[in-house]
């Protein structure tokens, strides 16, 4: 069972977090299955940047983003080349190490 690896950020996972998954989740649904808020405000329908994520190990066992992925992650804050949206990338049977980027570009929050 692969392990998600969730790096410390300030404001969502303090402590930062490892949750066993199995392969085929999201790695936003399995962040909001283990109560790491990621923000979703599209409900994951791959409309929006703010599930904004960083795959710092694992990278490779993901699928590849579609183009509509990768159109969105071009409007993301800080993107660099380990960027996904957490709601479309599918975890394999790697562990992950992911990193939460310090903002969104969510101009509204329902949790602030």
């Amino acid at each position: 069972m692969p392990k998600l690896i969730f790096l410390p950020h300030e404001d969502i996972c303090p402590e930062g977090a490892v949750i066993d998954v199995e392969p085929g989740i999201s790695i936003c649904d399995a962040a909001l299955q283990n109560g790491i808020e990621i923000e979703h405000a599209c409900e994951k329908s791959c409309a929006c940047t703010t599930c904004h994520v960083y795959i710092r190990e694992g990278f490779d066992s993901l699928d590849e983003a579609t183009d509509q992925e990768e159109d969105y992650l071009d409007k993301a804050w800080g993107v660099d080349p380990d960027s996904r949206l957490s709601c479309q990338a599918k975890v394999a049977d790697e562990d992950l190490v992911i990193e939460i980027p310090k903002y969104t570009i969510n101009m509204v929050s329902e949790h602030h």
